[in-house]
């Protein structure tokens, strides 16, 4: 039985149009990097300073610390911009689905390789509330963790939040081959969403339990 479904924030809950794609684009390429858009890929979902960091190098720019500090403040003023602009929402049929998840007493965690600065504005503005009676039970940061995706632990830190003990009584996943990778990692149940960047054959072509057209249908599957 699912007792936990744990899942990604951007481009899998949440849309917000693209735009953590091209903040973290500007802040690799501002820094004076190469970027193509496989590798800008293949790190989306991880946590960003880190995928600030294997940007500059792939990019040919050695990401001493100092550098890579720079450009999260960069990545974080640029996102908070457009943001502003152009508020992230939820995605289709994304609320009505985690709410008949809760309704069946199934909880829900969100993930995310964002900072928590960055993350609690987008929930606050969705309407989004934690704890009892709210739509989600847990939400944990890259920032609060030893290490951000493809590493296990925000899933596991939202186990321990919900009190769930069982792997496999969760249900993990996102948008990303990262998300696919983080729960495999994790030993759970994984989830892949075509709600992203990544089509069908791009996503099942990594482990998985599920690939679906978006979060709408997980009521459906467990």
């Amino acid at each position: 039985m699912i007792e936990l479904v744990v899942l990604d924030m951007a481009g899998t809950t949440i849309n917000e149009h693209g735009d953590v794609y091209k903040a973290l684009a500007h802040a690799v390429t501002s820094a004076g990097a190469t970027l193509t858009p496989e590798d800008l890929q293949a790190w989306m979902g991880a946590d960003k300073t880190e995928a600030i960091a294997a940007l500059l190098e792939l990019g040919g720019v050695a990401a001493d610390p100092a550098l890579v500090e720079q450009q999260f403040a960069a990545f974080r003023r640029h996102l908070s911009e457009v943001y502003a602009e152009n508020p992230p929402v939820a995605l289709p049929g994304v609320e009505a689905a985690l709410a008949e998840l809760k309704a069946r007493g199934i909880k829900i965690g969100l993930t995310t390789g964002f900072s928590r600065d960055v993350a609690a504005p987008i929930l606050t503005a969705l309407g989004w509330g934690i704890g009892e009676g709210q739509l989600l039970d847990a939400v944990v940061t890259s920032d609060e963790v030893a290490a951000g995706r493809p590493a296990p632990f925000m899933i596991h830190r939202i186990m321990e939040a919900t009190g769930v003990h069982d792997v496999r009584a969760v249900v993990a996943g996102g948008d990303t081959v990262v998300d696919l990778l983080t729960g495999r990692n994790a030993g759970v149940r994984t989830l892949g969403v075509l709600t992203g960047a990544l089509d069908r054959e791009q996503l099942e072509a990594h482990p998985h339990d599920w690939v679906l057209d978006g979060v709408k249908d997980l009521p459906g599957v467990i």
